[in-house]
């Protein structure tokens, strides 16, 4: 946990442009809320190993999406059964599913369907959100933290010499 909380700070303060940050924590979030076997995310990885984005932010939010997702299925298959039984939708979906190659998403699984719908909605609000939360965090908290008697404290403590080793 230690460690965690170590390469999450740094995370925050290198040097990587915030919205490296904020895309990988976004990507993983795709990865991390959906069934891991699911043919999307290949397009997730791709897109993290073509599109420059911060490989330890990537990592640590998958491990974080991956939990949230553990607990937050049970709303997933409640939403993915509301979107794939929508009268409306019933001809896309029969369609869809003709076609071979969508077969293979497993698009008609509710579990499935439900998180990507939850990720897909949420993709660009949590971008915006978190590049801004990294901008406000780095102009502003950094400073008064790095001057505080608590981050001097800090400095003296074994987290800040993991922090430090990791670094």
């Amino acid at each position: 946990m230690i460690e965690l909380i170590a390469n999450l700070l740094k995370i925050l303060n290198s040097e990587t442009e915030p919205i490296q940050i904020s895309l990988a924590l976004c990507l993983s979030m795709v990865l991390g809320l959906t069934p891991l076997f699911s043919p999307h995310n290949l397009l997730v990885l791709f897109a993290v190993c073509v599109i420059r984005v911060n490989i330890s932010a990537f990592l640590l939010g998958w491990a974080l999406f991956s939990g949230i997702a553990w607990v937050a299925d049970p709303l997933f298959h409640a939403l993915g059964t509301l979107v794939l039984t929508e009268p409306s939708l019933q001809t896309l979906w029969t369609a869809l599913y003709n076609a071979s190659a969508f077969r293979l998403t497993r698009f008609n699984n509710t579990l499935v369907m439900g998180s990507l719908f939850s990720a897909i909605l949420l993709f660009i609000p949590l971008l915006l959100l978190l590049n801004r939360l990294i901008l406000a965090y780095r102009e502003h908290l950094l400073t008064l933290i790095g001057k505080s008697r608590f981050m001097q404290i800090f400095k003296a403590s074994k987290i800040y010499d993991i922090y430090k080793s990791l670094a």
